[in-house]
């Protein structure tokens, strides 16, 4: 699937829900399935800046897709670096750093969160799109 197609299929899932408590139960949910990262990647390196919580990412890449696995410490970040990771994982960089991250509006996220859980968000989707990049560059 591309990441718009990904994208459009969260949507879809985040609107059959009535209201936000529902929905960040659903997060939640999605936290429980994110693809943990090995302990050995839980380091100061992999931590991502700018967050409340602690989440770690880790990225590697495999047939020029790139691959993430995370976690936090706090269930909802849990349940938003998961909804990103299965955004951005298994996509060429190329596409990750190209990629609108309009969805995240859409399915109402960023205004149900506290302003540092929004900056957060902000961080978590500067960072993977970094390690993009970084990709990117390696494939050039």
């Amino acid at each position: 699937m591309t990441i718009e197609e990904v994208q459009n299929e969260i949507i879809d899932e985040f609107s059959m829900f009535e209201d936000w408590e529902e929905r960040y139960q659903y997060m939640i949910d999605l936290g429980k399935t994110l693809p943990l990262i090995e302990n050995r990647y839980k380091t100061e390196d992999n931590i991502i800046k700018g967050c409340q919580s602690k989440v770690w990412v880790h990225a590697n890449m495999k047939d020029d897709k790139v691959n993430f696995t995370a976690d936090s410490d706090a269930i909802i970040t849990k349940g938003i670096i998961a909804i990103l990771i299965r955004v951005f994982s298994n996509q060429h960089p190329k596409d990750i750093i190209e990629a609108n991250t309009d969805f995240i509006d859409k399915i109402g996220l960023k205004e149900h969160l506290s302003p540092t859980r929004a900056n957060g968000l902000v961080s978590m989707i500067k960072q993977l799109k970094l390690y993009a990049i970084a990709y990117q560059t390696q494939l050039n």
